[in-house]
């Protein structure tokens, strides 16, 4: 919806902030034991915990008659900082969200999802396109792994050449993946994960449906000890949502509007043609994670850019939890239990915490990171490519034009996301210095990549060129290429310093 649409709407009901849907974040005992109040009913437990026997069915509709003619939470007195429902939550919660209806001053339920209906379920009891194992992903990351065979878990094979040539080398590479995926496999059901190994194994890409833990063990969030990680992961959670509750207790005109401002015009322009990332439901979560990241971290609070580092995480973690024939870009994730939508914002929230607390100084006042990255990059091109370097410098192009966004947003927006997913799966592996040592020489390898088309270019044309640099048809092999050849630069260069810096 347009923007001062969505801002009146927020600011007359809070329950849009999406809390108010969900009785995992509520620490109100009675709420979560009466289906009344919840806007659901549970049905009973089975044998089975891995089935989905026991999910959540919506119980009827209240009609506009009955409908509270008051929205939202209240703050009960003695709680401190603790947001509770009140009575008025008997009104039925969508999947979408509440928008108030102007015409009979209540608040009707839509779906507000680019993707489908969350009623489009096939039949009570199941939600469609999520894995039946669900819940118990929640519990514990590892379940991820029951019943995975490594077809699901490496994707598709995209191969050229003859049909001969094609069956052969089908088979040679179907045969090195089995053998990867056993590998992760074996070594994500270690007791203690050895990270180091770890990362050896990840460098050359980690396979889909195992990437959410995997990149959750590799920044840093979930513990490598299995006998801990279950109770940390409870815990981190269970620690931001306190947060987020404390954190919006007075609306909008309790947030800071100078950075909340910022963060609610960012949001819709986060991958503005990627369904999900349009899904109402999504864009609350995203408010929610940059809002509250920027007001923990006041030395940097919010910049632009930030909002794009975040969408990586939101996607692998959402994968955790749909069925492999899934295409998480455009899945309703107003679909998805209020539980689960709870985890994949929290664990999104602590990772990019994670991933900014390495390279801070790149939003912090000046931004003396980006600044001195860009000092290192027009170095590193003039010992790589002395003729790029000097073409550049006759055409008065100045590193800073067009490598600040490179910079600030990771190449993100040269890329597509499928491919940052596949960069950042070596960006993680290259601790701790991923996210800025080494994603220099990945920017010097992709401009140095263009060089023959901008040595026949003037001023005007290279500047239109590196603002759109033509990506479009890449596939994983250019990006394996481009990793490839940033190694390459960085154990050339990394280790001598002293190299960098005399041409100038």
């Amino acid at each position: 919806m347009p923007e001062v649409e969505r801002l009146r709407a927020l600011q007359s009901d809070p329950t849009l902030w999406g809390y108010g849907q969900s009785s995992v974040l509520d620490n109100d005992s009675s709420y979560d034991n009466n289906p009344e109040l919840s806007g659901y009913q549970t049905l009973p437990e089975q044998d089975n915990k891995d089935d989905l026997e026991q999910d959540i069915t919506p119980i009827s509709t209240p009609t506009a008659a009955t409908a509270p003619e008051t929205h939202g939470f209240t703050r009960t007195t003695g709680t401190s900082g603790i947001l509770k429902r009140n009575s008025l939550l008997k009104e039925k919660r969508f999947s979408g969200t509440m928008v108030p209806d102007s015409a009979n001053n209540s608040s009707a339920p839509v779906n507000t999802s680019t993707g489908g209906s969350a009623s489009a379920s096939s039949q009570p009891g199941t939600i469609e396109g999520m894995k039946p194992n669900a819940r118990s992903i929640l519990q514990d990351p590892l379940k991820i792994l029951k019943g995975l065979g490594y077809e699901a878990a490496m994707g598709d094979l995209h191969l050229v050449g003859t049909e001969h040539q094609r069956d052969e080398v089908y088979a040679l590479q179907r045969s090195k993946q089995r053998a990867r995926f056993h590998k992760f496999r074996d070594m994500l059901l270690q007791p203690v994960v050895d990270l180091e190994v770890l990362r050896k194994l990840s460098w050359s890409g980690v396979p889909t449906a195992i990437r959410p833990i995997v990149w959750q063990l590799l920044v840093g969030y979930l513990p490598s000890n299995s006998d801990r990680r279950n109770v940390a992961l409870e815990r981190k959670r269970k620690e931001y949502q306190d947060g987020v509750q404390q954190t919006f207790a007075k609306g909008i005109e309790g947030l800071d509007q100078v950075i909340w401002h910022q963060v609610f015009i960012d949001v819709p322009r986060t991958n503005p043609k990627m369904a999900l990332f349009q899904n109402q439901t999504t864009q609350r979560c995203l408010e929610r994670i940059l809002y509250c990241w920027a007001i923990r971290h006041p030395a940097s609070s919010y910049v632009q850019g930030i909002n794009d580092l975040v969408t990586p995480f939101f996607i692998v973690f959402l994968t955790a939890y749909i069925d492999e024939d899934q295409d998480p870009e455009s899945y309703d994730i107003s679909r998805l239990p209020p539980e689960i939508l709870a985890a994949i914002e929290a664990d999104s929230y602590w990772c990019l915490t994670k991933l900014l607390d390495g390279i801070q100084d790149n939003y912090t006042h000046a931004q003396p990171g980006i600044q001195r990255q860009i000092v290192k990059l027009r170095e590193l091109i003039c010992r790589i490519d002395a003729p790029l370097a000097a073409h550049l410098q006759s055409e008065h192009v100045e590193f800073i034009q067009f490598s600040f966004r490179w910079m600030n947003c990771l190449l993100m927006r040269e890329v597509t996301l499928q491919h940052t997913i596949r960069m950042w799966d070596t960006y993680l592996t290259e601790h701790p210095h991923g996210f800025s040592e080494f994603h220099l020489y990945v920017c010097a390898a992709f401009l140095t990549k263009w060089s023959p088309e901008l040595l026949r270019m003037e001023f005007q044309e290279i500047m239109l060129f590196l603002q759109d640099v033509p990506t479009d048809d890449w596939q994983e092999k250019d990006i394996e290429l481009l990793l490839s050849e940033a190694f390459m630069w960085k154990s050339l260069f990394h280790a001598s310093p002293k190299h960098l810096g005399g041409s100038k």
